[in-house]
């Protein structure tokens, strides 16, 4: 698709601005009508969005249906948002003095989405913009815009108005307009955590509100005494699903005490049994990445950690694809320390380093210490442990 010039930007702004008075003087009633068709229109041609996204994307079909589930969840969350949409009243907080608060829409708000959910991340952001009374620019990823554009059109089959929801295909130049547009109130960002922190600073600079959330580097901390096949599968599925192009993947294995060597031998040989082929082949397990350059980058990772001293027990790097895109195969590290770049960064592929610590305090150390959040999960039968690690972990930002 063409990118839109600075010049095609600022007319969807316009757009935009045009339709807040009459989007947000209509009815919650009328509102949630909307939201209501909208799902009942995705339900209904639910196979024909995986499909699009898949040939576009990459990843498989069952990955893709799972992320326009998950994206519904949203619709059906701003279907029932009028109720959070009521102000306060209090009486009396003062002598003769009555104070009231209203909800009012902030204006238009510019959402700006990455290419690994291009259904369920633009689903997420204008559910709830949308159900509050804002107008929204939608600027999704040039990688795969066409999610984007399937989303808006069956808005407006459900009746959204015009101007509404406006999508803006761009790079660097759209996402410019929007950051200093005056006209836009608000920014929505899902990427990296440089681009993350940039669009923070200049859009909060602008006056605007901002989310920005970036990247991550999620541990998985296995105990001594915890069930080894369990933790194996959970493994393989959070650390290869969707290619391990996902912010909430599981990149890092934070194996305690003596349960390391048989934790890597039981995730090995499952991996061994994982089909990587066409996102369109109801077989595959595993697609391709998005880009030459960054299967090229997540390749880089590999050959770093080996030449930083670490074991790499399967290497992705080595098996063959015959199928047309951007394959590579799935990795497993061992012996994995900070200070190590297959360690510090974040990867956004199908690498799993493990790290070997001595006890549960190294783990929450390690994981402490760590630079990026999003999430920690433990495996262990022990009660205690499971339930005091939510007091432990801090989150990371």
């Amino acid at each position: 698709m063409a990118l839109a010039s600075a010049a095609r930007v600022e007319e969807a702004i316009a757009a935009a601005k045009a339709a807040l008075p009459g989007w947000r003087a209509t009815s919650l009633a009328k509102r949630t009508n909307i939201f209501f068709r909208v799902r009942e229109i995705l339900m209904q041609r639910k196979s024909e969005l995986a499909a699009i996204l898949t040939s576009e994307h990459g990843k498989v079909l069952s990955d893709a249906e799972g992320e326009i589930s998950r994206g519904l969840e949203n619709i059906e969350f701003a279907t029932g948002l009028s109720h959070m949409l009521k102000g306060e009243r209090s009486e009396q907080v003062s002598s003769g003095v009555d104070v009231h608060s209203v909800r009012q829409p902030v204006g238009v708000v510019a959402c700006i989405t990455p290419f690994n959910f291009p259904a369920m991340v633009p689903l997420w952001m204008i559910g709830s913009a949308l159900a509050c009374g804002n107008t929204v620019l939608l600027k999704p990823s040039e990688k795969d815009p066409s999610s984007a554009v399937f989303i808006a059109e069956v808005f407006a089959e459900a009746g959204l108005p015009a101007g509404v929801l406006n999508v803006v295909h761009g790079d660097k130049e759209a996402v410019d307009v929007l950051l200093e547009h005056p006209d836009v109130k608000a920014v929505s960002f899902v990427g990296s955590t440089p681009i993350a922190q940039s669009i923070y600073k200049r859009a909060a600079d602008q006056g605007k509100r901002v989310q920005a959330l970036g990247g991550a580097k999620n541990h998985m901390v296995v105990l001594p005494d915890a069930d080894l096949d369990m933790a194996a599968d959970a493994a393989v599925s959070a650390a290869y699903g969707s290619a391990g192009e996902r912010c909430m993947a599981v990149s890092v294995l934070v194996a305690v005490g003596n349960i390391a060597d048989d934790l890597v031998a039981a995730i090995s040989s499952r991996m061994a049994t994982l089909k990587i082929g066409p996102g369109t082949d109801p077989s595959s397990q595993m697609g391709p990445l998005i880009t030459a350059e960054h299967r090229d980058k997540v390749a880089s990772y590999v050959a770093g950690a080996e030449n930083e001293g670490a074991t790499v027990v399967v290497d992705g790097r080595a098996q063959h694809f015959d199928s047309n895109g951007f394959f590579i195969g799935v990795s497993l590290v061992d012996h994995v320390k900070p200070g190590m770049k297959v360690y510090d960064d974040e990867i956004f592929g199908p690498v799993l380093s493990v790290v070997r610590v001595d006890t549960y305090g190294d783990a929450v150390r390690l994981v402490n210490e760590n630079e990026f959040g999003n999430g920690v999960a433990i495996f262990t039968r022990d009660g205690g442990a499971a339930g005091n690690s939510s007091l432990m972990w801090r989150q990371a930002w």
